[in-house]
């Protein structure tokens, strides 16, 4: 039995609670294929909804918290019509360490990539312009007053992983040398424009309904800050290749016409106050992924985290937390990124 499967029985008694699934039988509850470090997802059958079930938060809250974070992040994107809504959230508890979130089941397929990459620039630009409230109510979300700045800060973070992480000589002196680039990027540019972004849109994070229609499923990590982000997320050589379903390896022409395909869905005027910062953030989206590859590297071969549900900070990237076919998949893509040859075949996008 697989681990998600073996939590099943205190999803069932979580979820029964609640006097509208009471009647919900124990087999209604089918557990899908892992295919995330972060989350593993039951489906309950009869219904249009699904189980959104942590293992760890990537944004090192606490479990509740982490709940109200997701949840957040779910009922504001979905306003945009290619997000998910939430029902509610089922309690962290010694059965049920991170809890569990309801949220509506999109049934389609994974996107096409990369056909289909303008139909995940139309779900970006429906997040992207979405009315942004005042400063005061955006909680629980991060909000980025400068998002290149407070980025590099956290691609900073991030890098302090990257001496342990056994990287090849060149490639470190390349990462080095981004790392400054992107400094001056954020030292010459005003702050950017902050949007409502999922800061997590790679391929596989998107699944096209029977309509045509592209979702942005997960949404975990959304925030206030550069629309930039999102879409060198979706593009980039890290991303497009990560996920097994949606491999591929986009031609420039393709990444054009995506980048294309979002400035035609976003109001005009807002397009054109976020164009100058696209470029500086699809390098420094790719520095946040391979300084991300670098911790990993380093995080994952710690022992697993246990009583989550008590913990202040639930972030568990060790190896133990996830399915080793997954594991080693995972390890593969962050050897081949953070690679001379790749990291050399990604720089030439902006160099």
């Amino acid at each position: 039995m697989t681990a998600i499967e073996l939590r099943i029985p205190a999803l069932h008694r979580a979820l029964t609670d609640r006097p509208e699934f009471a009647g919900i039988e124990l087999d209604a509850l089918q557990a899908f294929p892992t295919t995330g470090l972060a989350h593993d997802h039951v489906a309950i059958d009869g219904t249009d909804l699904l189980l959104r079930v942590p293992r760890q938060s990537q944004m090192r809250l606490d479990a509740a918290h982490n709940l109200a974070y997701q949840a957040a992040c779910f009922e504001r994107m979905s306003q945009g019509g290619h997000a998910p809504r939430c029902h509610g959230v089922l309690a962290p508890g010694p059965d049920l360490p991170m809890g569990a979130l309801i949220v509506d089941r999109i049934r389609g397929r994974v996107l096409s990539a990369p056909e289909e990459l303008p139909l995940a620039a139309e779900a970006l630009a429906s997040i992207h312009a979405l009315p942004v409230p005042p400063s005061g109510a955006r909680a629980p979300l991060i909000d980025q007053t400068d998002p290149m700045a407070e980025t590099l800060a956290e691609v900073r973070g991030q890098a302090a992983f990257l001496e342990a992480a056994d990287l090849h000589p060149d490639s470190a002196v390349m990462i080095a040398k981004e790392l400054a680039a992107a400094a001056k990027d954020a030292a010459d540019l005003p702050p950017a424009p902050a949007r409502l972004i999922s800061f997590d849109a790679h391929p596989g994070n998107f699944m096209v309904d029977a309509s045509g229609c592209a979702f942005l499923v997960d949404l975990e990590k959304g925030r206030y800050g550069g629309a930039g982000f999102d879409l060198a997320h979706a593009t980039l050589y890290t991303s497009t290749t990560w996920d097994v379903a949606t491999y591929s390896e986009p031609s420039r022409a393709e990444i054009d016409g995506f980048y294309d395909a979002w400035r035609q869905a976003m109001p005009r005027d807002l397009a054109d106050q976020l164009a100058a910062y696209l470029m500086p953030m699809r390098r420094l989206m790719w520095l946040w992924s391979v300084t991300w590859c670098a911790k990993w590297r380093v995080e994952s071969r710690k022992t697993l985290r246990t009583a989550k549900h008590d913990a202040q900070d639930t972030e568990d990237w060790s190896a133990e937390n996830t399915d080793a076919a997954l594991i080693d998949h995972v390890r593969g893509r962050v050897d081949c990124y953070l690679s001379p040859e790749i990291v050399a075949r990604v720089r030439s996008d902006w160099t």
